[in-house]
């Protein structure tokens, strides 16, 4: 595997805080972060990686995988990367796509390992579950707690809840701030997201989501008032129909005692009469 100082060394480049820029350099994470795929059995025969950086994360990858797409946004780096695997890339095995992972249009990948910006984790992450394939990656400590929390603990949000309506997340590693170049300000952390089917129904998914916004936009009031305080949200023309006709239990309860079940619930009823306005 090729070393990721050297690497560093190689492209000229400093990791830049500013920039967002924090490259991995612990030889024992970067090797490890593909095992988690291995874990579950997943498919590698196609794997995304987000934020190539120097490519000490690609590396690992090609070594596990048939082909490997990887997408950086910057000019520079990308540039190196295309120097660095030009072999890789000349056997059809890696293909290097430059510019911003909200934006270019993503292959169809069998699984994604990343080392994440973690300024736009949370779009990128949202952008790449609903594409329903095997996730491992790397996040702020305090972000990935959020997103495995459970129902009833003070990390419950709607972060949680709009991460298991798609997958079944698995925090399986902590990182040290040691573990990169320049070290962030705080620990990360490595969620694997194994796909899965929801165990409810949901007749429209952009409303269940807003609808979950909505809710923990009030999280310190109960359900009831949530939904009557957050029309403007929700774009419900008659909350007070969606008060009337729900569960009296589900009303009583808070944001973060609530179930993704039972928002799906709710969210359904709010759909059948609470007149909700297109858009």
């Amino acid at each position: 595997m090729r070393d990721p100082d050297g690497l560093i060394a190689r492209a000229g480049v400093r990791g830049d805080p500013d920039r967002d820029q924090h490259f991995l350099v612990d030889d024992r994470v970067l090797d490890r972060l593909p095992t988690y795929l291995a874990e579950i059995d997943a498919e590698t025969s196609h794997l995304l990686e987000i934020g190539g950086g120097t490519g000490a994360l690609t590396d690992r990858l090609l070594a596990v995988a048939d082909a490997v797409t990887v997408v950086e946004r910057d000019r520079e780096l990308a540039a190196f990367l295309r120097e660095e695997f030009a072999e890789e890339i000349d056997d059809g095995r890696l293909t290097v796509l430059e510019g911003d992972a909200l934006e270019v249009d993503l292959p169809d990948f069998s699984a994604s390992v990343s080392n994440l910006p973690y300024g736009v984790s949370s779009e990128i992450t949202f952008r790449l579950l609903p594409e329903k394939r095997p996730l491992v990656l790397m996040f702020q400590q305090e972000f990935a707690e959020r997103m495995v929390a459970d129902p009833g603990t003070s990390e419950y949000g709607r972060l949680s809840v709009s991460t298991q309506h798609y997958a079944e997340p698995e925090l399986v590693e902590s990182i040290p701030k040691e573990a990169f170049s320049p070290p962030p300000a705080v620990r990360s952390a490595v969620v694997r997201l194994e796909p899965r089917e929801p165990d409810y129904a949901v007749d429209d998914e952009a409303f269940f989501l807003r609808f979950v916004k909505a809710m923990f936009t009030q999280r310190r009031k109960t359900i009831r008032n949530a939904i009557r305080n957050t029309a403007h949200i929700t774009n419900l023309g008659a909350p007070d129909a969606v008060v009337e006709a729900a569960d009296d239990d589900l009303l009583q309860k808070r944001a973060d005692a609530m179930t993704p079940s039972e928002f799906a619930e709710l969210a359904t009823l709010a759909l059948e009469v609470g007149e909700p306005a297109d858009g």
